[in-house]
């Protein structure tokens, strides 16, 4: 595969991810989006935050091209995990069209720099680090924080899939869910 192909896969899977972090918070309500559901105060809109902010350093000041509104420190111990948790003041479409914003910096990024580009990334070890490296640990962080709210959008409300059609699409209804359930359930008692 040559360089462009390999930077236009990465960077496609990429692009899908960040629309099905946004899919999980379609028809939920500004409580549903904000609460902890997790004992860390895990949530769907702090996901997209904090996915926001990091692919805009991973992007954007990693490689010199800082995105030009103010980011939470990482290195100022008040600040650390302020990108995890929307505050009563920021509203779901502040953060999620500040995403927005931050693809399209992100895609500039990735458009102007060949894969060998390097930046330096100061939170590890101020290491030297090629573009190549950067879309895939983004884009594994991008999924994983896509996994957490796959599950987090289940347990609020069942509905499952990476966009919004496929969510609203339910392919069992709750009775099929709970025997399911039950039958998982069973399976791991008996192995205890």
């Amino acid at each position: 595969m040559n360089e462009d192909a390999a930077k236009a896969n990465l960077h496609s899977y990429l692009k899908h991810e960040r629309e099905a972090i946004l899919a999980k918070l379609d028809g939920l309500s500004e409580y549903d989006i904000r609460r902890p559901l997790t004992v860390t105060g895990t949530n769907l809109l702090g996901l997209v935050k904090h996915l926001a902010t990091w692919e805009a350093r991973y992007l954007g000041e990693v490689f010199g091209r800082p995105f030009p509104e103010p980011l939470p420190r990482w290195d100022v111990e008040a600040e650390r995990l302020a990108d995890m948790w929307a505050t009563e003041h920021e509203s779901r479409s502040d953060i999620v069209e500040r995403y927005r914003r931050v693809w399209d910096h992100s895609d500039a990024t990735v458009s102007d720099l060949p894969l060998d580009a390097t930046g330096r990334v100061s939170w590890w070890q101020d290491a030297e680090v090629p573009l190549f490296n950067i879309l895939v640990h983004l884009l594994a962080e991008t999924s994983r924080h896509a996994g957490h709210a796959d599950i987090l959008r289940e347990a609020l409300d069942g509905a499952v899939g990476t966009d919004a059609e496929a969510m609203a699409q339910k392919q069992h209804d709750p009775a099929f869910w709970a025997e399911r359930r039950d039958e998982i359930e069973a399976a791991a008692r008996a192995a205890e």
